[in-house]
Formats: structure tokens, sequence, C-alpha cells
């Protein structure tokens, strides 16, 4: 068991009369993390300290920050080993999922370092002899970011890299389920040495969450906000920044569609679609949700992907290597053992896996899954997936856009300009042509739309983002007045 402190104004913080919250292991309810209860006071304390810190940051030099930043990917690498310890104890992901994290966390930090000095403007011409006109990035203020527990390491990261590079401070509010990992990446930051106030932390217990995140959001000094979570809770994130008009990045639930055409390699397909449906049991906001193949392939493939689901390895995290290590509670195994009694009662066929007792849940296929079944609907954010058979390419797009969701996609098909063309008919934010739906890369245009929210992460974009783009002009010459 661990305890954690929140972070204010470069100092360990704890909670207004001492409260602290507890978060416990999915698997055994065993103590995982003892963190700080944090009241409204308490988070708008570390609001004002980050307001406070944020004209010196603004005006250090593109290369201070650029330097910083390489200091806490480093830094942020040599936990590995205390990022898989916290994964698994808080979240039940495996040392596999909590790897590739860091990895990707730190590639964040590297691209965000190198965006230092992209933060570039433009002369526009003016019809106003001896006018220099300017479009002028400049940082916006306080960013308050919100990261989920599912991908804890990337997306604590992705909510405070950019924004950082771009001359902000930062609040980061951690997850209710993962503080201590997300407290892992604070610590980075501070050993790289970031000044007082530039970064800080705060925990809250899950009651509490509404409203110290409203309180956070109605600060004047708060200029942006980014949250990444459940499509529910951002729409309510979405209300309060609308009544307080502060501009925001949400990036939200997903369904995301792979689409098998009746000319895909089979193989990689398969590959693509296992990784996709259950790389970190299926609690990615990219995971494949749907998978579409043609009826002309179907049952080639449907046969090799239920082979290889059922051989994924499925274990404690704790006790060695596993694909699948355990979902993050009860109410996932609850909504997908529901998912798959509705679709069994309405004529699917179960090819693998089944129903769980515990949060050890096994990789599940459902084929001829039809849209009166709420899997096809409804995101399972766990290993059970459906299978939709489809004849030909119109039924295959109709299937894929049959959604609220549009995030992430996926096409396969020999024929590249064919499968191009289909993926550019799917609504969504990202589609892979030839490759699995969960893809990111830091220098990316990270979003979704729809559903799944609006706004994008992830290089040049990040700085759209999380800057304000200001009209400057300077005046060379007399200016003519007509009075």
């Amino acid at each position: 068991m661990t305890t954690i402190s929140m972070l204010i104004d470069g100092q360990p913080a704890q909670a207004e009369g001492g409260r602290l919250f507890e978060r416990r292991n999915p698997l055994d309810g065993s103590v995982a993390t003892r963190a700080p209860a944090a009241a409204t006071a308490d988070a708008l304390r570390a609001v004002d300290a980050a307001a406070r810190a944020f004209p010196a940051w603004a005006a250090t030099s593109p290369g201070q920050r650029r330097a910083l930043l390489l200091k806490a990917a480093d830094a942020l690498g040599a936990k590995g080993a205390a990022f898989a310890e916290a994964v698994a104890a808080e979240t039940g992901g495996s040392a596999m999922w909590a790897g590739f994290n860091v990895h990707l966390a730190q590639g964040m930090l590297l691209e965000a370092a190198a965006l230092t000095t992209q933060i570039a403007g433009e002369v526009i011409p003016s019809d106003v002899p001896g006018s220099l006109a300017m479009a002028v990035r400049q940082p916006a203020g306080v960013v308050l970011g919100m990261a989920p527990w599912n991908a804890p390491i990337i997306l604590g990261v992705r909510a405070l890299a950019v924004p950082l590079a771009c001359g902000n401070t930062v609040v980061l509010k951690g997850s209710e389920l993962c503080p201590a990992t997300h407290g892992l990446i604070v610590q980075a930051l501070q050993e790289a040495g970031l000044p007082p106030g530039v970064v800080n932390y705060v925990t809250n217990a899950p009651e509490d969450a509404a409203a110290v995140v409203e309180a956070m959001i109605a600060h004047p000094a708060v200029r942006r906000v980014n949250f990444t979570g459940s499509t529910r809770v951002g729409r309510i994130i979405a209300e309060v920044c609308a009544r307080h008009l502060k501009p925001a990045v949400l990036e939200l639930g997903g369904k995301a569609p792979l689409v098998v055409l009746d000319d895909a390699d089979i193989g990689a397909a398969v590959d693509a679609a296992a990784f996709g449906a259950f790389a970190n049991s299926g609690q990615i906001c990219m995971s494949t949700e749907r998978i579409i193949v043609d009826q002309a392939v179907a049952d080639e493939f449907v046969q090799r992907l239920a082979a290889k689901a059922a051989s994924l390895p499925l274990g404690d995290p704790r006790k060695g290597p596993v694909v699948l290590g355990s979902v993050v509670d009860m109410s996932t195994v609850q909504r997908c053992n529901a998912l798959i009694d509705d679709a069994l009662a309405q004529g699917a066929r179960l090819l693998c896996g089944g129903k769980a007792d515990s949060t050890l849940m096994p990789a599940t296929l459902l084929d001829h899954v039809t849209p009166a079944m709420r899997i096809f609907r409804e995101e399972s954010f766990g290993p059970v997936k459906p299978i939709l058979r489809v004849q030909g390419v119109e039924q295959a797009i109709a299937v894929a856009n049959d959604s609220e969701y549009g995030l992430s996609a996926a096409v396969f098909g020999r024929d590249a300009g064919r499968a191009l063309a289909v993926a550019q008919r799917i609504e969504s934010g990202i589609c892979h042509v030839n490759g699995p739906t969960v893809h990111d890369e830091a220098q990316m245009p990270f979003g979704g739309v729809k559903a799944s929210g609006y706004g994008r992460f992830g290089g040049r974009a990040g700085i759209h983002e999380f800057t304000e783009l200001r009209w400057m002009t300077l005046q060379t010459t007399p200016r003519h007045y007509p009075f």
C-alpha cells in the first residue's frame, strides 16, 4: 500500500483536514493507494499557485522549456518499474501495458520538447500603409488537465506536455482510480527541475469530483480545460466549460469499427483485430469495438480470430506476464456479462470466452451480432467484442457509421485505393488503412467527432488548442486618419 501527496507550488500537500481516500486493487480488494481527498479550497490553492507561476514560465525561452522537458522524459523512463507496480496494483493492468504506456509517454515529452520552437505565427499583408500585421501565438494561461485510469501514463502526460511546451502552467487532476500512477508522472516532472507552481497535482475522493472540477473550471485564471474520459462525464465538463466560456479539448468514448473487406489480407486483419480488441483487456478509447467483416471472407476470418483470442494469456499481472490482466472493477464485469446475455438471447453465437465471475475476464467474441443487440451500440470497454457480417462495401460503410461515436476506425483491404476510399467515408477523427484501431503517436492530431468529443491533442494541432492566436500590428510610418 502506498500513501501519496498532492503537489501545490512545488511542495507536497495534504488535503484540508488531512482527509484521505483509498483506491483498492480490483482483484483482491487490498488497499493499493491512500491519497489526499482534496476539497474545493485545496483545488483552488493549486490553481492559484499555477497562476502565480505563469508569467515567469511563459517568459522562459523555448530552449529552456525544451531542456526541462527532455529531462522529464528521462526521469519518466527511469520509473518504469514503479509504474508497472502502480498500474498492476491500482487498475489491474499488465506489465506489458504499463511498459507501452511509459514508452509512448516518453515520446510525448520528447515531441513536446521539439514543439517549443514550432509555436509560430505569421506576417499578414495589411491594407494600411506602413502597418506590419502579425498573427502571434502566445501561452493561454493556466491549463486544467483531467486524465483517466485506462492508459494512465500516456493520457496523464498528454494532459500536460504540450500545454507546458507552449508556456502554460498546469494543474493535473489525477484519476480517483490511479492516484499513485498519475503522481509518478508529476514526480518525474519535479525531478526534471520544473519551477514551483508550473505543474500542480490534485487528487480527490470520487464523491467530491464534481465540486472540485467545477470550482477549478470557474477560477478566472484557468484558460483551457482538457478532459479524457467517458462521454457521459465529458458532456458534464462541456456544459460547465460553456457556462464559464472556457475552451475545452474533449476526448471521449468510442465504438471503433474494424472493417475487413473481401480482398483483405486475413492474417494481417486477424492480428490487428486481436491487438485492437484485447490490448489492456479492451479498456482503451480506441479499442476495436465492432469487427465488421465481409461475408465472402467471414468464415475464415472468424475461425482464425477465435483461435487467436482463445490463446491469449489471462491472469493476475502481479504474478507474471499476461496479455489480459484484471479489468478495472466488477462493474465492468457486470456490464459485459449483461451484453453477452442480451446478444445470446437474440441469436448471437459465442465463439470463445464468455461470462466472468471475477475481474479476470477472458477474450470473448460474439458472432452474428445484429443492430437489435445492445453490444452493437453500447461501448463494452472490456474484452467482449461483436462480429458483424456484411454484404459488400456499401453495407460495411453503413454499419461502420451507424454509431453515435466517431473516434478511431480501421479498414483492411489489399486494394489500397479502394480501402482508402472506404476509410474516407467513415465518420471518425482517426482511421487507419491496414493497421489496428489502437494506434497513437505523439505528433499526430488525436481526437474524435460526434459523441467522441472535439478538439485535437498532439503535435501542431495541440499548439492550436493550447495557445491564444492574437492579431498584433506595428505602425512603421505616420498613419492617415479621416479626422
